[in-house]
């Protein structure tokens, strides 16, 4: 028995979106064409990249592939890589992000503990070990749209906002402050 499965998988990985999705409503539309350096992407884009990069994992997985060099890597690529170019308004970017965080968190949850404990061949010469459970492999979406999520933070401090976040931290730490005063007499 463990006592991290599918539907924790499914849960942390709705927690993580859902703090995706705030920043992307928080951002004003204006500003999703605001690209913060050469050779990165705009926030728009990285929001599509971000919806899209649960793709793999679910291809992988879904197709209960059991050796990565059985994967076409370069047509998996560049079929994510038109559906991020695709242009979209701010809000079909936000619908993009939920329906595709949706259809991969309901599919966590479907899976069971005999799955998740299945290893995976990792194709030659690629860095780390040479085979990966299910499971881990499972955890790269949400700590892949972690990465990028900071990213976004940063950028919303670029275009003159606090994220979320930071302000429910900061909430937080005042209200905590304020009940550590004696009361006024």
């Amino acid at each position: 028995m463990t006592y991290y499965g599918g539907k924790q998988l499914a849960d942390a990985f709705r927690t993580v979106r859902g703090n995706t999705l705030k920043i992307a409503e928080e951002i004003p539309e204006d500003k999703y064409d605001f690209q913060p350096a050469n050779e990165c992407r705009t926030i728009g884009k990285l929001l599509a990249h971000i919806a899209i990069s649960t793709g793999f994992q679910h291809h992988v997985q879904s197709t209960k592939v059991s050796d990565l060099a059985q994967v076409n890597f370069p047509q998996l690529v560049s079929g994510f890589a038109a559906e991020e170019a695709k242009p979209r308004t701010k809000a079909e970017t936000i619908q993009f992000l939920k329906s595709e965080g949706d259809k991969f968190a309901a599919f966590l949850e479907s899976l069971p503990e005999s799955f998740l404990g299945e290893t995976v061949k990792m194709p030659a010469g690629a860095p780390g070990p040479a085979t990966k459970t299910r499971f881990e492999m499972l955890l790269g979406p949400k700590e892949h749209e972690m990465h990028h999520r900071g990213q976004l933070m940063t950028i919303q401090r670029m275009i003159g906002q606090v994220p979320h976040l930071t302000r429910q931290f900061q909430e937080r730490m005042a209200a905590q402050a304020a009940a550590a005063q004696p009361a006024a007499r």
